[in-house]
């Protein structure tokens, strides 16, 4: 092992730094894994959510064993495993009623120092809550979307989708996508996505989507209940953080139905509801917060039945020095879904993939 490693640094939107970071050190009960591979989510460029700056960029990696502590046992050189960025504790007023995420041990919890760099420390509070070794069947890229699609899976449970209801999902980027493909396997009939580009569009009808609609191009209340034999949704869920798609998800959902809040406003964002449909309509607003150790469980036995098309969301790929370029792409939001980077160098079969 070396002394340092390459990590990509985020300063600012537009500061994306490769910087050379100390290799971090392992207590007994951790380990230390070399990244395979690390997924950018579009929550990273959320300015206001960063807690704290300069931080190493990347939140959804994919290791390999280096190195275990004296006290591990369960683990070897060699393991390829999945480790939730954040994981919980089950000794908590919060946690005991379901909220792990919501618990502030959550957040707290960290890898160490992040997902886009060579090496990063996993604790023992990670590896007793949430570590997963990957078998064979579950590709290095398939495994990269496990912890954003966790989050779809969280959000899916609360959802309260009936056998045959019809789901519509306003904003198809790559978290969009994955509501899309999963809403089925909680037994959603037709699934309706809308966003403003008609690339996403395709996508979404490529990951399952029944009818897509483009409220830049028509009218979206009128060509969903075109869609739907007159009627409104069932759910409808939003991923587009911004209050006119907060807004326009209101608009489509059905009496009785279901809103489900993916993606947060920023901090201070005003939302008004019509008081009087908010009470008669009965509609039932939900959000959830990232994902626990239960819904990455889930992920990663559906993941591994073959009941999701994980590799077909990964659209670039870059080596670690490149990521000042990978994040501007992600900012951008225009024809990628999942970008991953390669810290130890793009793997020669997906060079050209």
């Amino acid at each position: 092992m070396t002394a340092t490693m390459k990590a990509a640094v985020y300063h600012a939107l537009d500061d994306i730094r490769l910087e050379e970071r100390p290799v971090p050190q392992i207590g007994p009960d951790e380990i230390l894994l070399k990244t395979l591979a690390c997924g950018l989510c579009g929550g990273e460029t959320m300015a206001w959510y960063k807690k704290a700056e300069p931080k190493v960029l990347g939140h959804e990696p994919i290791g390999e064993v280096v190195e275990v502590g004296a006290q591990i046992t369960d683990y070897k050189i060699g393991d390829r495993l999945f480790i939730n960025h954040h994981v919980g504790r089950v000794d908590s007023h919060l946690s005991r009623r379901g909220h792990f995420t919501r618990d502030p041990f959550y957040s707290s919890m960290k890898l160490d120092p992040g997902g886009v760099c060579e090496y990063y420390r996993v604790t023992a509070q990670h590896l007793a809550m949430d570590a997963h070794k990957l078998p064979d069947s579950i590709s290095t890229e398939a495994a990269v979307t496990i912890e954003p699609w966790s989050c779809v899976m969280s959000g899916l449970k609360v959802c309260n989708i009936q056998p045959g209801d019809t789901v519509a999902v306003v904003g198809a980027g790559f978290m969009g996508q994955g509501f899309v493909h999963l809403a089925p396997l909680f037994g959603a009939g037709k699934v309706i996505a809308l966003d403003f580009s008609d690339w996403r569009l395709e996508r979404a009808r490529e990951f399952g989507a029944t009818h897509t609609i483009n409220p830049k191009t028509e009218d979206a209340v009128a060509a969903l209940r075109a869609a739907n034999n007159g009627r409104l949704a069932d759910t409808v869920i939003v991923i587009a953080p911004f209050p006119q798609a907060w807004a326009q998800a209101e608009d489509l959902v059905e009496v009785g139905g279901t809103l489900h809040l993916g993606a947060p406003l920023a901090p201070g964002t005003d939302w008004v509801r019509d008081g009087a449909r908010a009470y008669f309509d009965q509609i039932t607003v939900t959000s959830r917060y990232s994902s626990d150790h239960t819904d990455t469980y889930s992920y990663i036995r559906l993941l591994e039945a073959g009941r999701i098309r994980a590799d077909a969301a990964i659209s670039h790929r870059f080596d670690i020095a490149e990521s000042a370029r990978a994040f501007e792409m992600l900012r951008a939001a225009e024809k990628s879904l999942k970008i991953v980077v390669y810290p130890h160098g793009i793997p020669k079969e997906k060079a050209h993939a």
